[in-house]
């Protein structure tokens, strides 16, 4: 279910680029949807109508898809700390006290 809600959301968001990039923009910028020459399909007005509201529905898809995978990846999460998926260790026996070795005696220097 996951893969399926991510990949309509990966398409969602490349359709949301597409129609953003159509769109022309105030300053000029990539406006690549056109004029509104007389050859053109629609008019000026109302290629930017459809495309505002285009926006408008792919921007709140996204949200709500956002929104579902986020709620789903949370619900089916493990613990979300290591302190809470620990498991309690056993009460063991203290160590015995191990004896420590003497250190090796320094070696006879022979005197003249």
């Amino acid at each position: 279910m996951t893969n399926v809600l991510l990949l309509i959301h990966l398409f969602v968001t490349l359709a949301l680029i597409i129609v953003v990039l159509l769109q022309k923009s105030e300053g000029g910028g990539l406006g690549i949807g056109g004029g509104g020459g007389m050859g053109n399909f629609m008019s000026g007005r109302g290629t930017a109508n459809l495309l505002t509201r285009t926006t408008a529905i792919l921007a709140t898809i996204f949200m709500v898809l956002a929104l579902g995978l986020a709620l789903i990846q949370q619900n089916s999460r493990g613990p979300r700390s290591i302190v809470d998926g620990a498991v309690p260790a056993a009460p063991s026996a203290p160590a015995a006290p191990t004896a420590v070795p003497a250190p090796p005696a320094a070696p006879a220097v022979p005197t003249n």
